[in-house]
């Protein structure tokens, strides 16, 4: 018999994954646009959010945090790697501000970080 993962009210010290926090985020932003519900259960479902949202942004800090540590020390370990600075970027064509919008860009990538 498979045994069902508890949900975070049936287990409240355990924080919820990042992924379990945001799917629930999803749920209760569809659920306040869509629903016609009264203003207690409005400032509730508020407030779950809120706290999602925190738990969300706590993870996503952590995970930055991590990973800069993990370049530093990936930088520190190869020194004879061409120092780049982010300022020099060979990519961009003269007389062109790097930066700028470029009308024939198609790079649409979404970077995270």
């Amino acid at each position: 018999m498979a045994r069902r993962k508890p949900s975070p009210e049936e287990n409240p010290g355990k924080q919820p994954s990042f992924e379990e926090a945001l799917l629930e985020l999803e749920e209760i932003v569809a659920a306040m646009e869509e629903e016609q519900l009264p203003l207690e259960e409005l400032v509730a479902r508020y407030e779950k959010g809120s706290k999602l949202l925190a738990r969300c942004e706590t993870v996503l800090a952590s995970a930055r945090k991590r990973l800069q540590t993990i370049s530093a020390k990936t930088a520190a370990e190869t020194p004879d790697a061409p120092d780049e600075s982010p300022d020099e970027d060979d990519d961009e064509p003269a007389g062109r501000d790097a930066g700028t919008p470029d009308e024939y860009d198609d790079d649409d990538d979404i970077r995270l970080f």
